[in-house]
């Protein structure tokens, strides 16, 4: 019980909503797609074995798994290839010993030399060249890496989602890793639903004992996630 405490608990609705990626995406990459093809129907694997067991019997993500589906959305979204994109992520398993090997910041360093040597193996299939690899680390990995506190060990600790010069924060070790104000401990979503309920936001301040800028910001976070 002390580790699931400790990894983060999402349901597929939960991950979409924080990570804007459709809850068709994260169950596909995590179970496999079904694939109908001329000659039948064909089975296309999990790209990665998900943190957690099914929760009463439904799928469950950890944080881990939540930062790598961030991270393959946004290479997926530069154009890259979904075939050159699966085998880049089991030579970075292999590579670096990772089963979430995207979302680590060794991933920053190596990431080059892993798409290079995949595309070196898909003998010609896939375009990109080494400027278009630089392009992808510089304007995709890179920002993404900057939202993300990470320990002795190169694994994720924290993300801010909202960037680090604000309060928001995701820690799969506080409140089960519910986005939260991190300087008072309160998720966000506890905040902003006092506010909905209370309809003042210096109520709800008065209420929590906090100051209105943390409610504010609750409110903003959580509006911005509903958008």
């Amino acid at each position: 019980m002390s580790l699931l405490l400790e990894t983060g608990i999402y349901s597929i609705p939960e991950a979409a909503r924080l990570t804007r990626v459709s809850s068709r995406r994260i169950r596909g990459w995590l179970t496999g797609y079904a694939l109908r093809t001329k000659a039948g129907t064909r089975h296309s694997a999990a790209v990665w074995q998900g943190q957690l067991p099914p929760i009463d019997g439904k799928l469950a993500l950890g944080f881990l798994d939540l930062l790598e589906v961030r991270c393959l959305d946004a290479l997926l979204s530069t154009g890259i290839s979904w075939r050159f994109l699966r085998q880049a992520h089991g030579k970075a398993r292999t590579l670096l010993g990772h089963d979430h090997p995207f979302c680590t910041s060794r991933f920053a360093t190596d990431g080059r030399t892993i798409f290079l040597e995949t595309r070196e193996q898909s003998r010609g299939t896939c375009l990109w060249d080494i400027t278009d690899l630089q392009r992808v680390f510089d304007k995709i990995i890179q920002p993404f890496l900057m939202d993300v506190e990470y320990g002795a060990e190169q694994a994720p600790l924290r993300w801010w989602p909202r960037g680090r010069e604000h309060r928001v924060v995701i820690d799969p070790r506080r409140n089960l890793g519910q986005p939260t104000i991190g300087t008072v401990g309160i998720p966000t979503r506890v905040l902003a639903a006092a506010v909905t309920a209370n309809g003042s936001v210096a109520g709800v301040a008065r209420w929590f004992e906090v100051p209105a800028a943390v409610v504010t910001e609750a409110v903003k976070y959580e509006s911005s996630l509903n958008a």
